[in-house]
């Protein structure tokens, strides 16, 4: 296995776009869930869940964008197999 620069940066932009939609995602995800009134039991749970799910969905994004930019900047930087 080769590591190249262009490689590299294609991961570290992979990784920035993943942070940079992790925002919408996790509004969106929070919208979506939090609909009708709760009890304090049922918001203590929810608020759990969430705190699960921010981390899975950031620790996604990352993993899949980073491979993708890595692959991409490893086609286009021209590196030899």
């Amino acid at each position: 296995m080769e590591y190249s620069l262009p490689a590299w940066l294609g991961a570290l932009a992979g990784t920035v776009v993943a942070v940079v939609i992790y925002v919408p995602a996790i509004r969106a995800f929070e919208r979506r869930r939090r609909a009708g009134p709760q009890t304090l039991e049922q918001r203590t749970a929810f608020e759990e869940k969430l705190s699960i799910a921010r981390r899975l969905i950031l620790a996604a994004d990352i993993a899949i964008l980073a491979a993708a930019g890595y692959w991409i900047g490893h086609a286009l930087g021209g590196s030899r197999f």
